[in-house]
């Protein structure tokens, strides 16, 4: 059972929306906070947006007004709702969650292709 599980992305068009969900094994104690990255081919991989789980939300100024991260009350999904998509949202996706116990440990997902063209 992988420790995180990514659903969502795919092919849309410019302008168009897509939600990407992630969900945390029972496994994963502690944890600490949720998130998404992205990686666009040859670049580093960048922020999306963060939830902790005391309620901070850390968005990328690039998408801030148009991506909305949120998480259910248990803790363990997290959704990125992406609207008004634009190709340079073009990118692998990357569920990270960060968890305390036993020890401080980041997990990643295996990632999403988003991909916005025409």
């Amino acid at each position: 059972q992988a420790m995180l599980e990514e659903s969502g992305g795919g092919l849309v068009q410019p302008g168009g929306s897509l939600k990407l969900t992630c969900e945390a094994s029972r496994a994963i104690y502690s944890i600490t906070s949720m998130g998404w990255y992205r990686q666009v081919q040859g670049e580093q991989r960048e922020l999306v947006a963060t939830a902790a789980t005391d309620g901070t939300i850390n968005t990328a100024d690039s998408v801030k007004d148009r991506f909305t991260i949120s998480r259910d009350d248990t803790g363990d999904t997290v959704w990125l709702q992406m609207d008004r998509l634009k190709p340079e949202d073009t990118a692998v996706y990357y569920c990270n969650v960060v968890s305390t116990w036993p020890k401080r440990r980041e997990y990643w997902g295996q990632g999403i292709q988003v991909t916005v063209s025409s």
